[in-house]
């Protein structure tokens, strides 16, 4: 699938789509996404901020779906682990931007080389219309080679 087409998708998937979250981008070559929330109505929480879970989606897939579509069918991806840490209520419009640069998926294909699996922790954060962190995103991606 071409990165505008599963733009296209997860901007019409229902899960998405009633969250409120929306795909702005996806790089060509995969190596970034980014993503918003506008908080309004369904997609506040009792106190009238964001809701933390939507936060936590906003990240879900993107890191594993640039490292599948980058490294290729010959490798196994999986998202291992993930936290989240709220720092801020999340009002306005909420950002994410992601990346997973070339040199950092070169890592992992020569890391996983012989046959080993590959455990990698990345950070990101999701900031507001001030650029302050509402929150700060931990992942960890499985990374092989397919058997």
């Amino acid at each position: 699938m071409t990165p505008s087409r599963l733009r296209l998708a997860m901007n019409t998937w229902p899960t998405y789509r009633f969250a409120g979250v929306r795909v702005e981008q996806i790089a060509e070559d995969w190596t970034s996404v980014d993503v918003r929330l506008r908080v309004r109505g369904l997609q506040r929480n009792a106190v009238g901020t964001a809701f933390g879970g939507t936060l936590f989606a906003m990240s879900d897939p993107f890191l594993m779906m640039m490292a599948m579509n980058q490294l290729g069918r010959a490798y196994v991806v999986w998202d291992k682990q993930a936290a989240i840490e709220y720092v801020k209520p999340g009002l306005g419009t909420i950002r994410g931007h992601f990346e997973l640069p070339t040199d950092t998926v070169e890592e992992m294909r020569v890391a996983t080389k012989d046959g080993d699996k590959h455990l990698r922790w990345f950070e990101d954060v999701l900031t507001d219309d001030a650029g302050d962190v509402v929150a700060r995103l931990r992942r960890q991606l499985y990374v092989r080679r397919a058997r």
